[in-house]
């Protein structure tokens, strides 16, 4: 099956977008299948170490196309794609059996409208809550959140398929108008993740005084309200430690001074940051999935998210974490004294977190994908869909939100 993969972002960048569409092209040459990525060129002087996101296929195996592209204002680590001819060239010149759109919005909205053209099936893959930034960005008005929301549906509108990482993200797909909607989750490296890479010497020089190390990993960006953690730093016994960058970081290092802040990390050393914290917390409200938080539980640490989105998924309240109501840091502060008052707690939490996803390998979610994909093409072609694979259901299925007599605070719906 020849492919292309439209992305707007990829390695160098280090975000979820660029980590599942790398895994995906990986997966399928490893399938014996022939993609081409094409993304916006990053910064002039931009390098991928190979390492970046874990082992695999060699760059070179992999054909990738990058148009012109600028940063985005007030955030230059994201590239925006210029109109370039090189996109329709690539797609023409690859010949493709399918066009997959990943997290489309720029590149993916010209990458949808070759593909019409050239009567092309698309799978577009849904990853990114545009909406919610917009209207988090335009503080509170609602024109930018109904425009994001116009052009999401114009953008999948054109796709046979639309594929959510998590049911409240599928549901919210379906409630603003995009059709033919399906669940496709994310996988996780749990050998690269793995409890085993607690690093004693690590913990012993971020918390010194012998405090519990409470750990966020992510963008430093408004919409990944990392803010939240402020009170969550004033807590005693209690060390916070934040690794990732982006246009948030002088703001947050003014706002928690008696924060660590690691700045960004990759591969070995970040699975061995993951691994040596006590507890992960993630406080961004508007996330589709939140591989971070699947990293962590794979890592055998508890976990602490918000009850939006993706995390209701991943999460299981009291069991493999505590889920608290989006965008309040007094909830975060309240959930983090709770586990660090209780280490076996904490231990238990995180056996069963990394007993929840050790069988969602980027493998099993690969081959879902390559299903998904068969599947359109039978319907593009007119023809029975074909015969496939039994999918492990620990890859394909939802793992269940929290159950609503398992917490005493009252979860915003």
């Amino acid at each position: 099956m020849r492919v292309v993969i439209v992305t707007e972002s990829f390695p160098p960048e280090v975000n979820g977008v660029a980590h599942s569409v790398l895994r995906t092209a990986e997966h399928l040459l490893r399938r014996g299948h022939q993609p081409l990525v094409v993304t916006p060129a990053p910064a002039r002087g931009a390098h991928s170490p190979s390492h970046t996101f874990g082992s695999g296929t060699a760059a070179a195996d992999l054909p990738v196309v990058r148009v012109p592209s600028v940063p985005l204002p007030g955030y230059p680590q994201v590239r925006i794609a210029l109109p370039s001819r090189q996109l329709a060239a690539a797609i023409e010149g690859h010949r493709p059996d399918l066009v997959h759109l990943a997290s489309p919005f720029v590149l993916g909205a010209r990458g949808a409208q070759v593909a019409t053209r050239l009567g092309l099936p698309i799978v577009a893959v849904y990853q990114t809550d545009l909406a919610g930034y917009a209207h988090a960005y335009r503080a509170g008005r609602g024109l930018g959140e109904a425009a994001a929301w116009h052009r999401i549906r114009g953008i999948h509108g054109l796709a046979a398929r639309t594929l959510a990482p998590s049911t409240p993200a599928a549901q919210d797909l379906t409630a603003h108008g995009v059709a033919r909607v399906q669940l496709w989750p994310r996988g996780v490296d749990s050998a690269r993740f793995h409890p085993r890479h607690r690093d004693e010497a690590l913990h012993r020089a971020l918390a010194p005084g012998g405090e519990v190390l409470v750990g966020y990993v992510g963008r430093l960006a408004p919409e990944k309200r990392v803010d939240l953690l402020a009170e969550t730093a004033t807590l005693p016994g209690v060390r916070v430690v934040i690794v990732g960058d982006g246009p948030s970081a002088p703001g947050l290092k003014a706002q928690m001074p008696g924060a660590v802040f690691l700045g960004r990390r990759t591969g070995e050393e970040l699975a061995r940051c993951f691994a040596s914290l006590d507890v992960f917390v993630h406080t961004g409200p508007l996330e589709t999935f939140c591989q971070t938080i699947q990293e962590a539980m794979a890592s055998g640490v508890a976990v602490v998210g918000p009850a939006a989105g993706g995390p209701l998924d991943l999460v299981a309240h009291h069991r493999t974490g505590l889920l608290v109501p989006p965008r309040d840091g007094a909830a975060v502060a309240r959930a983090v004294t709770e586990l660090a008052g209780d280490p076996e707690l904490r231990a238990s939490y995180g056996r069963a977190g990394r007993a929840e996803v050790t069988a969602r390998t980027w493998e099993a979610v690969g081959d879902l994908l390559l299903r998904h994909y068969a599947e359109v093409l039978a319907e593009h072609h007119g023809v029975a869909v074909p015969a496939g694979p039994v999918v492990p259901p620990a890859a394909a299925a939802v793992p269940p939100g929290p159950p609503t007599d398992a917490r005493t605070e009252e979860l915003p719906a």
